[in-house]
């Protein structure tokens, strides 16, 4: 099979506006050659994704290549708000009533498990990238209502997960917002998303993985020993094993039309805006569409929401400014606060998914290729669970959770 479609993954522009992390950190990273060597694992995107799965399979073997086409970080991973958290955009409870109870809570603890695993491996390894332990405070909307919320409480608490019930009163005396009852979670973070992702690029590069860009790998060939990648310029490598991190550039071929893009837009105020609520909590909202907030080391205000179907980079982009000032507004009747500055405003495109679950797996098209697509929601939670499931697959034995997260699980 010669899977080629447009360079074997989208093209897009995959946000547009001014982000509030360092511009300096995507362009200080010197390109290394096209690998003239076969390798073990060839990883196609250097984003967060990409940077998670190579720093924990370089443990395994630094024998990895990289690729992508804009610097690493340069996409999606700069747009991100970079609010970490297990909980996912489909509640608990919802997914009990599509799989049942115990299915949904395997799901969920899997996801949570990651996530504490990735916050004690950023500390392990002393990454000062801004990582922040909050509480997250899920308030009721037109999703879980306050009884909606207490019912989901109870079955986190059941399945062993940190979250606890506030009513109104509650949370207006802890947090200092208008009150409205919410869920209480701990071991949530936040980080700055693309200094860690350069961090972990570091580790992997100095265990011998090799970061190429901007190369665009345009097809794959099955080959006697792995995969043979064809790049735009005509070069080739083969890989043991090859794994698609190409993030909302959608490899068209292997990713089922079930995980869709979406757009969606932030804002962040100047420095020095923050504290305005107490313990500087990630909020969220369990309304559809949802507004989310955090603040930075800066002491900026991070906002997104107001996602919408389209797509279309012009017609996104020109949403912008409107989009910018409607969270700007929400944000100000949520927190009972304001006017609120606008400093940074961006577009994106991110992905999503039925069940708000990523799509990690072998690709049922052609032998030795993996998925890791974040979509649901959670990107860097999702990362550092397709990092796991990979190592398993790759090095030790399949994991006997990765059925959950498999691509082809809604055909």
């Amino acid at each position: 099979m010669n899977a080629s479609l447009q360079g074997l993954s989208e093209g897009r522009n995959l946000r547009t506006g001014s982000v509030p992390w360092d511009e300096t950190d995507r362009s200080a990273r010197i390109a290394d050659p096209f690998p003239r060597r076969s390798v073990d694992i060839a990883i196609l995107g250097c984003g967060i994704m990409g940077s998670i799965i190579a720093e924990r399979l370089s443990a395994r073997t630094g024998n990895i290549a990289m690729f992508d086409r804009r610097p690493p970080g340069c996409g999606s991973t700069a747009a991100s708000t970079a609010e970490i958290m297990w909980a996912m955009d489909v509640p608990m409870l919802h997914l009990a009533r599509r799989l049942g109870e115990a299915e949904a809570a395997r799901r969920w603890r899997r996801v949570f498990h990651a996530v504490c695993a990735l916050a004690d491996h950023i500390d392990a390894l002393g990454i000062d990238g801004g990582k922040v332990e909050r509480p997250t405070l899920y308030l009721a909307g037109n999703v879980l209502d306050e009884r909606g919320l207490a019912e989901e409480a109870d079955m986190h608490r059941r399945h062993g997960l940190p979250s606890r019930f506030f009513n109104a009163a509650d949370v207006s005396a802890r947090f200092g917002i208008r009150g409205r009852a919410a869920l209480v979670s701990d071991r949530g973070f936040e980080v700055d998303p693309v200094h860690l992702s350069h961090a972990l690029l570091d580790r992997a590069a100095s265990r011998g993985a090799t970061i190429s860009f901007p190369v665009d790998i345009v097809a794959l060939h099955p080959d006697e020993d792995g995969v043979r990648l064809e790049a735009q310029d005509g070069q080739t490598l083969v890989a043991r094993e090859v794994i698609l991190a190409t993030g909302y550039e959608r490899p068209l071929l292997f990713l089922p039309p079930a995980f869709s893009l979406m757009s969606t837009f932030a804002m962040a105020t100047p420095p020095g805006t923050a504290p305005i609520w107490k313990e500087n909590a990630m909020i969220w909202e369990a309304s559809d569409p949802y507004l989310y907030v955090r603040t930075n080391g800066e002491g900026r205000i991070i906002a997104g929401g107001e996602d919408v179907a389209e797509v279309r980079e012009d017609a996104r982009d020109a949403m912008i400014a409107a989009k910018a000032g409607t969270i700007a507004a929400k944000l100000e009747a949520m927190l009972g606060a304001g006017p609120l500055s606008i400093d940074r405003k961006w577009a994106a495109t991110f992905g999503v998914s039925p069940d708000g679950l990523p799509a990690i797996g072998r690709s049922s098209l052609m032998p030795h290729v993996w998925l890791a697509a974040g979509y649901g929601g959670n990107g860097i939670a999702f990362a550092a669970l397709a990092a796991e499931l990979l190592e398993g697959a790759l090095f030790d034995a399949p994991d006997p959770d990765a059925i959950c997260f498999d691509p082809y699980r809604f055909d």
